[in-house]
């Protein structure tokens, strides 16, 4: 199993990719394609002890800015290390791709060269949210802002088999975001997309609401992106700003610096049980291979565990877990009765 990983995407590539890739592959057992501009990879690869690390460099002329339009970008820019990270996947000589870089390029080239499951229309990103009680899905995390109840259903399908098949839940409770739990509640979406729900057979709770991400109601929940992408980004600015208030409360008096010297670890565990490199990113689920996408500040650590997780996905198939889920229950959301 290889995997193709942009080394030019993001905001300090081709530095903490390069070096993120080499912890990864030694840590993980895992085989790497970097690809991107060979002699700036290899100048990265000169300053660092790269022995017991499986890395293969790639040469691919050009790369996608941040700031560029995706459309345009992969249309014009057809030797991009986005490109033609994706093509080794689409020619089998990849089993994933992984980007720090334009996300829309990522999703965009996803789409296009790497065509979707059969049986989803629109794939999507699952994020990994951190709770008191485990790691819960959203999905869609941002990749879809307009979507029909048709589109969120297969959203939890797709939710629902990364949740199985990645945090080990046997039979995850699949929940639509809402603003009150009855069913009557919410948008002409949310309403029509629970009568669908209720005729696939999968664990479904019903309304969620944006208390109950952290309540333990739920582990899959299940959006149109816009919505998502706003709870995420909430979350990540909530997480942030709480640990602002708490350094500026400790520095307040002498005896909450003691108080927090004494608690030092269990702050450091609350911390990075917050921290998104933990998790290195998100899938984009619904094409055919691995997609992982990465922040575009990710540093060396959430490239290594991002890089991991893309090898989950391919171990794992989770992409031929998704299709044969949308394959043994999709025909529901038509009328049909409900498959145990």
């Amino acid at each position: 199993m290889k995997i193709a990983v942009d080394a030019m995407g993001g905001d300090h590539a081709p530095r903490e990719i390069v070096r993120g890739a080499v912890e990864s592959a030694r840590a993980n057992g895992l085989s790497l394609i970097l690809v991107g501009q060979e002699e700036r990879i290899r100048a990265e690869l000169r300053q660092i002890d790269v022995s017991g690390a499986a890395i293969e460099v790639l040469h691919a002329s050009e790369f996608v800015e941040m700031s560029e339009v995706p459309a345009i970008a992969l249309r014009k820019k057809r030797d991009s290390s986005i490109r033609v990270g994706l093509r080794l996947v689409a020619d089998g000589k990849a089993s994933s791709f992984v980007s720090a870089g334009n996300s829309g390029a990522v999703m965009g080239g996803g789409f296009l060269i790497l065509k979707k499951i059969h049986g989803v229309d629109r794939p999507a990103i699952a994020a990994t949210i951190p709770t008191p009680h485990g790691p819960v899905v959203l999905v869609d995390a941002g990749a879809n802002v307009e979507s029909k109840p048709a589109h969120l259903l297969q959203f939890g399908y797709m939710g629902e088999a990364y949740s199985r098949m990645i945090l080990g839940i046997p039979r995850p409770r699949v929940g639509v975001v809402s603003i009150g739990e009855e069913d009557s509640k919410g948008t002409d979406l949310t309403r029509d997309t629970c009568g669908l729900f209720r005729r696939t057979g999968l664990n479904f709770v019903g309304n969620v609401e944006g208390r109950d991400f952290f309540a333990g109601k739920a582990d899959v929940f299940v959006c149109d992106g816009f919505v998502g992408n706003v709870a995420i980004k909430t979350m990540e600015g909530m997480a942030t700003a709480l640990g602002q208030f708490l350094k500026e409360e400790i520095g307040k008096s002498f005896m909450a610096k003691v108080g927090a010297l004494l608690a030092e670890r269990a702050l450091r565990g609350v911390k990075d049980r917050l921290d998104y490199e933990e998790y290195g990113g998100a899938p984009l689920l619904g094409v055919r291979g691995g997609v992982f996408i990465c922040h575009g500040s990710s540093s060396e650590r959430a490239i290594k565990n991002g890089i991991r997780a893309a090898g989950s996905l391919a171990r794992y198939g989770v992409d031929v877990e998704i299709a044969r889920s949308i394959a043994a229950r999709g025909h529901a959301a038509a009328g049909a009765p409900a498959k145990p």
